[in-house]
């Protein structure tokens, strides 16, 4: 039996008068847990904003095609 078991066989026989059964809450461990995911979320979402603004959307120019040649001109002279 390990030292984690061991002291919850012991205690919770004492939580058993205070606890009941009609009433569950989350409690502080609850409480800690919500607020580091959200605050963890909260920490993803403004580096993803500040990433976002860095962006550059603006498209690169086509490069030029050579000029075609003129009707009448040898295509292959150059």
């Amino acid at each position: 039996m390990s030292a984690t078991q061991a002291a919850l066989t012991q205690l919770l026989p004492l939580a058993g008068d205070t606890f009941d059964k009609n009433k569950v809450t989350p409690g502080l461990l609850g409480f800690v847990v919500f607020a580091a995911l959200a605050i963890g979320v909260w920490a993803l979402m403004k580096s993803m904003n500040r990433h976002m603004g860095r962006v550059n959307f603006q498209e690169a120019p086509e490069p030029a095609a050579p000029p075609a040649a003129a009707p009448g001109e040898d295509a292959t002279r150059a």
